[in-house]
């Protein structure tokens, strides 16, 4: 039963540490190197992503700077970059490929805030779901009498507390992103 609380909390965590990956993909007008972490480059018939191939960093507040170790790999990563979702114009000088991030406008910000709730209430339903496969297996226990009613009714309290700390976690990440959104 104590080995299937702890269980529980790691598939919690788990939901939690995917949303928080999600999440920095998320760009908030800032240049974060993680909204590249998705992004992957044909190298030499392979897909790779764009931090296994170059030096990513910040050069200023709104532009990444991405030097690859391998010269012939700058064209691949700036048509990955232009092919990719993030609606960025890269630049290349030869030997850096740098992408500058525009400042985001507030319709922009208002859609960026929808996704990151939507985000959140996929992994407050993926917590959900453990708890509900949880306590179906304590059900199961209790049916096959290896519980008692009353060990039941703790384990579906303590089952129940778990959830709602995961929850108020996940709420508390969204609250922190989407007010990083929305600063300007």
């Amino acid at each position: 039963m104590k080995a299937d609380l702890k269980n529980a909390k790691e598939k919690m965590g788990k939901c939690i540490d995917s949303l928080q990956y999600e999440l920095s993909s998320i760009r908030a007008g800032r240049a974060n190197p993680a909204v590249l972490d998705k992004i992957l480059v044909d190298y030499y018939g392979t897909p790779t992503s764009i931090n296994q191939m170059a030096a990513i960093s910040v050069t200023e507040a709104r532009v990444l700077s991405i030097q690859p170790w391998d010269a012939t790999a700058l064209q691949a990563i700036e048509k990955a970059i232009q092919a990719s979702d993030l609606g960025i114009n890269p630049t290349n000088d030869g030997k850096v490929v740098r992408v500058a991030f525009p400042q985001l406008t507030e319709e922009r910000r208002k859609e960026l805030v929808k996704l990151v709730s939507k985000y959140g209430e996929d992994s407050k339903i993926s917590v959900r779901n453990v708890r509900r496969d949880t306590l179906d297996k304590f059900k199961k226990m209790k049916r096959d009498s290896e519980l008692t009613e009353d060990e039941l009714k703790g384990l579906e309290k303590d089952v129940q507390n778990i959830t709602d700390d995961f929850v108020k976690k996940i709420d508390d990440i969204v609250a922190e992103k989407q007010e990083e959104i929305m600063s300007i």
